[in-house]
């Protein structure tokens, strides 16, 4: 199959690192519904601007009905949406903690349960979930987000595991610090400091378009970790 044949559906598309796997898909090229709850910028015809809470099943079966009236065919999925929540566990609210969990890992599920019929159906089917050093290493103050993201690092583990006999890859990427809207001016000049740099989307997304494309076609259940060595950095 060719990048031509291929139809992806990104979330978190509208900025960021979404955005940039958004572009970096259309220049390999995939055609590619970019979803969002932010207005998304539809560079061109390949681009399917589509509204999404991925918290919302009804809004997931639309999104990809969209994608199918518009490209005919979905091919992968790239679950990247998600929020930053920090607080202590003794400030942690029972809202922030379950909307963290909503977004970083029910979204993920939902997306892949409304994809899964079509992707079974799909030569090449790729899927990426977009994880987090925080379910690689216990950062404080993360309660909501790195627990939401460990789960998401094993819901990925057990796609992988159950749907390899579809023939259906599911991998994932594992972002650091990365110089996006999420994080604000103050974390990123103490992440600077602390790394010398912040990544960027591109070379995120540089990770998701290698694993959903032919070159990856005997990888799945990976750990890809995009982080300039923070892991190793932290004693």
């Amino acid at each position: 199959m060719t990048a031509t044949d291929r139809v992806a559906l990104v979330t978190g598309a509208a900025r960021g690192q979404g955005a940039a796997i958004v572009a970096r898909l259309r220049a390999d090229g995939f055609l590619v519904a970019a979803c969002d709850v932010l207005p998304v910028d539809a560079a061109d015809d390949g681009v399917l601007a589509v509204a999404l809470d991925v918290t919302s099943e009804q809004q997931w079966r639309a999104a990809v009905d969209a994608t199918l009236d518009r490209f005919g065919a979905l091919t992968t999925l790239v679950n990247n949406a998600g929020v930053l929540h920090r607080a202590a566990l003794s400030e942690e609210t029972a809202q922030g903690f379950e909307t963290s969990w909503r977004v970083n890992c029910l979204g993920p599920f939902l997306g892949i349960q409304a994809a899964l019929e079509h992707l079974r159906a799909a030569d090449g089917a790729a899927i990426v979930n977009t994880c987090s050093t925080g379910a690689m290493r216990a950062f404080p103050h993360h309660a909501a987000y790195g627990s939401s993201k460990w789960a998401l690092r094993g819901l990925t583990q057990i796609a992988a595991a159950e749907l390899v006999r579809d023939e259906i890859r599911v991998n994932a990427v594992f972002p650091g610090p990365v110089e996006t809207p999420m994080l604000d001016d103050a974390t990123q000049s103490r992440l600077t400091a602390s790394f010398g740099r912040l990544g960027q989307p591109v070379e995120v997304a540089d990770a998701v378009a290698f694993l959903v494309s032919d070159q990856a076609s005997f990888i799945t259940g990976s750990e890809l970790v995009v982080d300039g060595g923070q892991c190793l950095r932290i004693g």
